[in-house]
């Protein structure tokens, strides 16, 4: 029962995040020139869009685990 209640929690901070931040952002080097000993790297900022549904899911979810737990409980 523990568990159930410990990723109930987990999963509602999840959801709180994801929705909070909608995507995680990320930096990347990637060479552009490379001669010799002259070198060019450039920083190239991405996203991984999170879809709002996937917070809702989790915050649903752990939701109904920690209701479930408190009636079995």
């Amino acid at each position: 029962m523990k568990t159930n209640m410990l990723i109930a929690i987990v999963l509602i901070a999840i959801g709180i995040i994801a929705f909070a931040y909608q995507g995680i952002t990320y930096t990347t080097r990637e060479k552009v020139l490379d001669i010799g000993p002259i070198q060019m790297t450039t920083e190239k900022t991405k996203t991984l869009p999170l879809p709002p549904i996937v917070g809702a899911v989790a915050l649903v979810g752990g939701i109904v685990l920690l209701v479930m737990g408190k009636k079995n409980g």
